[in-house]
């Protein structure tokens, strides 16, 4: 943890040696292969996001990251400098499908289980609980979806109807069977015209947005567990951290006080908006990495801070989980409770 005055304290990390719920975690575009969907063998940069993005649930829950054969890197970008892709989408789905499948068969046992995804994970989430969860009555072994980095439509004013038909965004800690998902722009920069998240095509739904520090909705300081070298390729590496230790001696840094989040409702939909609180006067930096670069070091708007959408808020999002994992458990022991 990098305090504002500059003190560098340790902070353990403890998985919990018997969680009471499980996690089943999909991963965003990271694989390098050179074709247009991944194989099945985990890399350098699969490992690499699985402990940054999802290893710290561990201190809540069991963890399940299944391998897919998803759109590489390779292939996403050849497609936004307008080459033909030779990736086929329905692979990586069929994995996922498949490896859900195979949980709720051989590994859940009736357990309570929260959905985690970033950007092509929740994508292929989104497609999986369309396909196989968005029922009425809701799954209840469902206690929630983290959906982060994609757009989940919803009609104006409303918190369900759109993408899903049942599965609502989560507005309490107490809230089960409801889903948590934003895309995170600066406040000094939010999303323009040709943004890639928070807006919806259709005219009759805006894309929605639920914070997991504040559900009930306002600003927020934001839990966040920062990449210290900085968020990949395709960003800037970081900066000094302190003016007195300009590296520290984690993977990741803990910044309390310096980001402040609040979900802003635009035009073209609504996002996580994040306030950078820098001051000056402190030996703390003042600024963090994010933004996706492009051809010469131009910031590409259209992202946001799409790379470190769940860095931003990855305390906060473990602290949803262990919150609904207690009212799981509290729903769970009445209805114990009350079965004759």
């Amino acid at each position: 943890m990098v305090a504002a005055d500059g003190t560098l304290t340790a902070e353990p990390f403890t998985p919990n040696p018997a969680p009471p719920i499980d996690c089943f975690y999909v991963y965003p575009t990271v694989s390098n292969d050179t074709t247009g969907n991944s194989d099945l063998v985990a890399g350098p940069e699969e490992n690499s996001v699985v402990a940054a993005q999802f290893a710290r649930f561990g201190s809540q829950c069991r963890l399940f990251a299944p391998l897919y054969r998803q759109v590489t890197l390779t292939s996403l970008r050849a497609a936004l400098s307008g080459m033909p892709s030779t990736a086929d989408r329905a692979l990586g789905y069929q994995d996922i499908a498949a490896a859900w499948k195979y949980y709720l068969d051989n590994d859940n046992q009736g357990r309570g289980v929260v959905l985690v995804g970033h950007s092509q994970g929740s994508s292929t989430l989104t497609q999986l609980i369309r396909d196989q969860l968005d029922t009425a009555p809701l799954d209840p072994r469902l206690i929630s979806a983290l959906l982060i980095g994609t757009t989940i439509n919803v009609p104006k004013g409303a918190d369900v109807g759109g993408t899903f038909k049942n599965l609502p965004f989560c507005r309490s800690n107490e809230q089960l069977g409801c889903l948590i998902s934003y895309a995170s722009f600066r406040a000094t920069a939010p999303p323009p015209a040709t943004s890639l998240f928070a807006q919806s095509s259709d005219p009759n739904l805006v894309g929605g947005c639920s914070n997991p520090a504040a559900l009930a909705g306002g600003p927020a300081p934001l839990h966040a567990y920062l990449n210290a070298m900085g968020s990949g390729l395709t960003t800037a590496a970081a900066g000094a951290w302190t003016q007195t230790s300009p590296t520290v001696p984690t993977p990741f840094v803990s910044v309390p006080g310096l980001l402040t989040g609040e979900c802003v409702a635009g035009e073209r939909g609504s996002y996580l908006s994040v306030t950078i609180n820098g001051n000056p006067a402190d030996p703390r930096t003042d600024d963090i990495t994010g933004d996706v670069l492009g051809a010469g070091g131009m910031v590409q708007a259209d992202w946001g801070l799409h790379v470190v959408d769940v860095h931003l808020a990855l305390g906060d999002l473990i602290a949803q989980v262990q919150a609904k994992a207690a009212a799981y458990a509290a729903r769970s022991g009445a209805a114990a409770a009350t079965t004759p």
